[in-house]
């Protein structure tokens, strides 16, 4: 048996889906699934939102951090502050 033939990537679709299917159920019934919040839904789709319009090869910040457009051009984050 080569490598190629293990794991669960190798598998054919309908087999991964419905492990994986069984696991969600599994997950589900002794509650322990995530289970996303109004808030948690809409922030990941925000940030898929974002990633998946940007341009190909743009080297994007963190999310999370603040916006670069909101520094003067040579000034760092921990020096925005001092200028106020």
């Amino acid at each position: 048996m080569s490598t190629a033939d293990r794991g669960f990537a190798s598998m054919d679709r309908s087999k991964q889906r419905e492990i994986a299917s069984k696991g969600g159920r599994a997950a589900h019934e002794k509650g322990t699934a995530h289970e996303w919040t109004r808030e948690e839904a809409r922030e990941a789709g925000r940030k898929g939102g974002i990633m998946s319009h940007r341009p190909k090869g743009e080297d994007v910040a963190p999310l999370d951090s603040e916006s670069p457009s909101s520094l003067e051009p040579g000034q760092r984050e921990e020096e925005k502050g001092e200028e106020q």
